[in-house]
């Protein structure tokens, strides 16, 4: 059923493009965020994955366009450069092994000191639950990070 209800967006998935910039400098990331008063969010995606494409561009993007929250992508499979919290350099790929992410989209929320202040979200769900989902996460994430 949920196969079905995406069947629409496969298309889309096999697109390298992305409407999240990639993560570059967690550490960079997260100061920005924290000066918002805002957590970091961090969608770990996989290409050719269409329940990422749903989660990218229905829920997170536009959260992102209207300027509520920064969020950054990490790719599971890829080389691409990457500074975690510390500074210390490593690729996504390696970074989404250590934070032993298994499945995508997996959603995690950062906060003081780069530590997860809010239960990840993983994997798709149901689309007509996601936002939900999402807004429960975020609401915990922003207690953690205002006090």
């Amino acid at each position: 059923m949920v196969a079905g209800a995406l069947a629409a967006f496969v298309p889309a998935a096999r697109s390298a493009s992305s409407t999240l910039p990639q993560a570059v400098s967690l550490a960079d990331e997260l100061a920005a965020a924290l000066r918002h008063g805002e957590p970091l969010v961090v969608m770990v995606s996989l290409e050719g994955c269409p329940f990422c494409v749903v989660a990218r561009n229905s829920y997170l993007a536009p959260l992102r366009a209207e300027g509520r929250l920064d969020i950054v992508q990490v790719d599971m499979r890829t080389g691409r450069p990457l500074k975690d919290f510390q500074g210390q350099a490593l690729t996504h790929e390696e970074m989404t092994r250590r934070w032993a992410i298994k499945l995508a989209p997996t959603v995690l929320f950062f906060g003081k000191g780069g530590q997860e202040v809010a239960e990840r979200l993983v994997g798709g769900m149901l689309p007509d639950f996601y936002g939900a989902y999402l807004d429960q996460r975020l609401e915990a994430a922003r207690k953690a990070v205002r006090g």
